[in-house]
């Protein structure tokens, strides 16, 4: 993965990919955010409460993708995940992420 696909999100053959594998996606918006809108399945952990629940991703003990809104706060979380011995990759923003989900 380069670091254009780290910084901006992963391409559908990778989601696909960590699908298969049953990565779980993560959502790191805020609340308010979150409501508006997210994709189905998902879990939602704001960014800002990250530090304090990691053990909850470390007990699935799944690959993680991690989305927000731009993209922005994914990587700051994959980032953090995989410091934290969690697999993680930088899925982008909700929207675009949800696009490359299969139905």
């Amino acid at each position: 993965m380069g670091i254009f696909d780290f910084i901006f999100g992963i391409k559908k053959r990778q989601i696909n990919d960590l699908l298969e594998k049953g990565a779980i996606i993560l959502d790191v918006r805020t609340q308010r955010e979150w409501d508006n809108g997210h994709i189905k399945n998902s879990k939602h952990i704001p960014l800002d409460e990250l530090k304090n629940r990691v053990g909850e991703l470390k007990k699935l003990n799944k690959p993680v993708i991690t989305c927000c809104a731009s993209g922005a706060r994914s990587a700051k979380a994959a980032e953090y995940l995989n410091l934290n011995n969690i697999i993680a990759t930088n899925g982008g923003g909700w929207l675009s992420l949800k696009s490359k989900i299969p139905s």
